[in-house]
């Protein structure tokens, strides 16, 4: 029970920590300037949004680390610290640096990962698969919130701009 409870806590120590990201690298006065489609969510969506799906990803990661030992869950837990990275580096790219489009590739590949931890959580623990769920359903919608900033406003990803 006390190792559940670590685990628990670890899991959701490192979402935090991925999470730390998005709170040093947030919406600015450029990104206000930005042309964006009229289907953009306000700000204050964002935070909201993201700590139901961090706490989600905490419990799934949690399920599939508490399962017993098998590749899928090692290969799922692997893969779930790679998106991890890939999650983080995104407001950094898009907000901290800029870079529009580094931000789009950035995205893209999160989504491929996940939809890949997903697809090994749920040979673990189906339940943490569906946690992910809600967690694939933003970053496509944001991918393609990010593709479209980007088509509305193509000379804001050049080098010059930062």
């Amino acid at each position: 029970m006390l190792e559940s409870i670590a685990v628990l806590m670890g899991s959701i120590v490192l979402v935090a920590l991925t999470a730390l990201t998005g709170g040093i690298f947030r919406p600015d006065g450029w990104y206000r300037e930005l042309a964006k489609p009229s289907w953009t969510p306000p700000d204050k969506v964002f935070p909201i949004a993201w700590a139901v799906l961090y706490l989600l990803m905490a419990v799934a990661a949690w399920r599939v680390f508490m399962a017993d030992e098998s590749t899928a869950r090692t290969a799922g837990l692997i893969l779930y610290l790679v998106q991890l990275l890939f999650n983080a580096a995104w407001s950094w790219l898009f907000f901290g640096r800029r870079r529009i489009v580094a931000g789009l590739v950035d995205i893209l590949l999160l989504w491929m990962v996940l939809s890949l931890t997903i697809g090994l959580f749920a040979q673990v623990s189906a339940l943490a698969a569906w946690l992910l769920v809600p967690y694939w359903f933003w970053v496509a919608f944001a991918a393609l919130l990010n593709a479209r900033i980007w088509k509305l406003n193509p000379f804001e990803s050049s080098p010059r701009n930062v």
